[in-house]
């Protein structure tokens, strides 16, 4: 088996879609009341599944955290350590929830976390002075 991608299951599809587009800056070329929304980020298939869709094809119904949550994050790697702190404080600036502000981790990596509209964790890193 090969790694294709990943998806998220999502309750609000509109904020969720305006959130991965306008603040992170993925490219979504779709409607915002899509059910399932599809993009590649750096060549990794990235897609946004409406949960109640989900529930409806599989013909059963499921548990979702709420809340920001530590299920598993998504891990964004920027050029350099004030490339973290910069895109840090933009993102905080256009709606995402602050988790952890950047720091440097001893195994030598600056990093920050948000969380976007569901909370779902989203992780910024660099490795490079």
């Amino acid at each position: 088996m090969k790694l294709d991608g990943f998806g998220i299951f999502v309750e609000d599809m509109p904020a969720m879609v305006r959130f991965y587009r306008d603040v992170l800056g993925f490219e979504i070329k779709v409607e915002e009341n899509a059910s399932n929304v599809y993009l590649v980020k750096d060549g990794t298939l990235f897609l946004l599944f409406r949960r109640s869709d989900f529930e409806k094809m599989a013909k059963r119904s499921f548990a979702y955290a709420k809340g920001i949550n530590g299920h598993y994050e998504i891990a964004l790697s920027v050029e350099n350590y004030a490339a973290v702190d910069y895109s840090f404080k933009r993102i905080v600036s256009k709606g995402a929830a602050p988790v952890l502000e950047p720091a440097t981790q001893p195994w030598g990596q600056r990093t920050c976390y948000v969380a976007d509209p569901e909370g779902n964790l989203i992780e910024i890193g660099s490795f490079v002075k």
